[in-house]
């Protein structure tokens, strides 16, 4: 983590030119011969592990990085990462939990998911000028029994079309 501290220092530039770091966070699962690493197993003629990264998109070198069984859920190692004030995180839909979501919110970071298409949800304002490529910008709270109790407060809900994929995204 020293070394990886030192390259971020070294490559830092301010292209987002935002208070905080932008980080992104995923994961990806390395297969592993069971008949070497035994100990692998998370199905059951499967092994590996899942490496957990935080990616400083800034510098382009990783902030943070775990090791887990390969069974373990990417959401569950939302708890482990090192959050920083005024930092922005961006995830993709596996890391739909909004008590977690909630807790970043709570320490003064941001968040940015991709949104599931069964989100329930009520708006409260819309945004009247959008940029190109925009379809809607709106407030909006949570709706559902579960997800309005564990992210109570108003978030923001950005429609983009992607010329290029032909699709739409929400975040």
């Amino acid at each position: 983590y020293y070394v990886i501290d030192e390259a971020r220092r070294k490559r830092a530039t301010m292209i987002f030119n935002l208070s905080g770091h932008v980080y992104a966070f995923d994961s990806t699962t390395i297969d592993l011969c069971l008949a070497v690493f035994w100990w692998a197993t998370f199905r059951k003629h499967k092994g590996g592990v899942k490496v957990h990264t935080l990616f400083d998109v800034e510098t382009q070198i990783p902030a943070f990085f775990l090791v887990t069984a390969a069974s373990v859920h990417d959401v569950n190692v939302m708890d482990a990462i090192p959050y920083e004030i005024g930092t922005y995180y961006i995830f993709d839909r596996a890391y739909d939990d909004f008590k977690r979501l909630y807790h970043i919110h709570q320490i003064g970071a941001y968040f940015v998911i991709r949104a599931k298409d069964n989100i329930c949800y009520e708006i409260t304002k819309w945004k009247r000028r959008m940029p190109k490529n925009v379809r809607s910008d709106v407030r909006i709270y949570l709706t559902g029994y579960y997800s309005s109790k564990r992210y109570p407060e108003e978030l923001r809900m950005v429609r983009y079309w992607d010329e290029e994929q032909g699709r739409e995204f929400v975040f």
